[in-house]
């Protein structure tokens, strides 16, 4: 009995955070033997061929001595990359009659092939996972850890060999680590490293609460950098939800999973060379940039002044969506960017402005075109600006104990606590306008209105004051906001020095 002439599995591609499903299709036809793929394929899949035709070879397999034709269905959207090696072989085997057929439309197949016939894992496994959850299908691909929420629907095949027997003899997926609470995560960063920086580190808290934008001003050496890393360690844990968004967006990079799947927030503190496309996304083929490995955790910006203007003025729309949508000339890239951003600068090129002990060798034209690379427009999305002086020599080399981690999470956590049972018995929220003010004193509101008058304030300027104001109200338990939590958060909105 001759051999079927026609198959079709299941395969996918990448299109942003998303994986859409593929349908692999394989002919056999008379005439000059060889192998053909259609279907918009780019040069990473063309090359599919060789490695094909290698594999097969290398693990006992033949191929047909006829012309073999693979489409890739929908012919309309191009296809890249190399996860369609593995499906585009399984086709050929199955076609040819060299592996059994059962099951084959019941599973997805994603991977890379190696010369010698191993199957190797590529970029987007939680992605491809998430298709397949939803599609129905089993994925098969390489073994190694995987990190979806059912490790028993993935089938791990290392090489091409392991298909003879079919894909109902190929072994279940090991998940990846489990998250570990918070008291047993390792804790190698700890604020109380940090001496005598104990308003920056309250500062932080709030920050952490209410979600803010931060900004540290101050000399070289003072701790900008040390403050910065450690503020993963005072975030919450994050949710079901949130460490699923996390580990899609790395997944889809090509980034590690441990450290996420274990329970820790992403930290992302790229170098300020950094290009427009390596923060926003982009390139070839369409990648997340660092605002969007940063989801959910925290973006760190050192020398902020040093980064490209232009690299810098794209962080506005990204601040107040969330979101990031590219257009290219294949279409639309979205990708979520829900980050908290920590920068840090100096006040002048020499960094010594304002510094006691050490003259500034700064000319005045020279510290406004400084401070002026910041621009406008994106210090009015930064809600918190705090001053890091230099520590006391005494004090450090006394080593005095402050704040730890620990500490300042206890607050975090216990502010976020109560601003949870805040919202609740209020009715859902305070971010509605007609309602915004309701949990204002009056003095706060008649606080809020003469700073607003005395800096000639935007809306912006005096929504995200009202928003710090009511993160310092939720730190102390108070249902209102008064006017002293108002002037506190007008105090970290200054800009005297940058």
């Amino acid at each position: 009995m001759s051999a079927p002439e026609t198959c079709a599995v299941h395969a996918a591609l990448l299109r942003g955070v998303e994986a859409l499903g593929v349908t692999v299709e394989a002919s056999m036809s008379a005439g000059i033997p060889g192998l053909t793929v259609v279907g918009r394929p780019d040069a990473a899949v063309l090359e599919a061929r060789s490695r094909v035709r290698c594999a097969l070879t290398a693990c006992g397999y033949t191929m047909a001595r006829r012309h073999v034709t693979i489409n890739l269905s929908p012919s309309e959207v191009r296809k890249s990359g190399t996860s369609f090696d593995l499906p585009i072989a399984v086709a050929i085997l199955a076609m040819t009659g060299q592996i059994p057929r059962a099951g084959l439309d019941g599973c997805l197949f994603v991977g890379e092939l190696g010369l010698d016939g191993q199957v190797c894992p590529v970029r987007g496994a939680v992605a491809y996972e998430a298709l397949a959850r939803q599609s129905g299908l089993v994925l098969v691909g390489a073994g190694g850890p995987w990190f979806p929420e059912d490790a028993s629907r993935v089938r791990c095949v290392s090489t091409l060999a392991d298909l003879r027997c079919g894909v109902g003899s190929l072994p279940e997926a090991a998940p990846g680590p489990e998250p570990l609470p918070r008291a047993c995560a390792p804790a190698a960063l700890d604020y109380a490293d940090v001496m005598d920086q104990e308003l920056a580190k309250r500062a932080f808290v709030i920050a952490a609460v209410g979600k803010h934008g931060l900004l540290m001003v101050g000399p070289p050496g003072a701790g900008k950098t040390m403050l910065a890393r450690r503020m993963p360690t005072i975030l919450p844990a994050l949710s079901e939800d949130e460490t699923r968004e996390a580990l899609l967006i790395h997944s889809v990079a090509g980034q590690s999973l441990e450290e996420i799947a274990a329970g820790g927030r992403p930290f992302r503190a790229p170098h300020h060379s950094v290009s427009l496309a390596g923060l926003i996304g982009g390139g070839r083929p369409v990648l997340p940039g660092e605002v969007s490995l940063a989801h959910k955790g925290v973006l760190f910006l050192d020398e902020l002044p040093e980064f490209a203007t232009n690299v810098l003025q794209s962080l506005r729309q990204p601040m107040e969506e969330h979101v990031v949508r590219l257009v290219r000339a294949d279409g639309a890239y979205v990708f979520p960017c829900d980050f908290q951003l920590v920068a840090a600068a100096n006040p002048c090129p020499c960094g010594h402005l304002g510094d006691e002990g050490h003259p500034c060798r700064c000319t005045p034209s020279q510290i406004t075109g400084y401070q002026a690379r910041i621009g406008g427009p994106l210090m009015d999305r930064i809600d918190i600006l705090v001053d890091v002086a230099r520590p006391d020599s005494h004090r450090v080399m006394a080593e005095e104990a402050g704040a730890s981690s620990a500490q300042m999470r206890e607050q975090v956590l216990a502010a976020t606590e109560f601003r949870r049972w805040r919202v609740a018995r209020s009715g859902g929220g305070t971010g509605e306008p007609q309602r915004r003010w309701e949990g204002f004193e009056p003095g706060a509101r008649a606080a809020l209105e003469g700073a607003a008058r005395r800096r000639a304030l935007g809306g912006r300027a005096i929504t995200r004051i009202a928003g710090v104001a009511r993160t310092i109200a939720d730190l102390a338990a108070h249902e209102r906001v008064g006017a002293d939590d108002i002037v506190e958060a007008c105090v970290y909105r200054s800009r005297g020095s940058i």
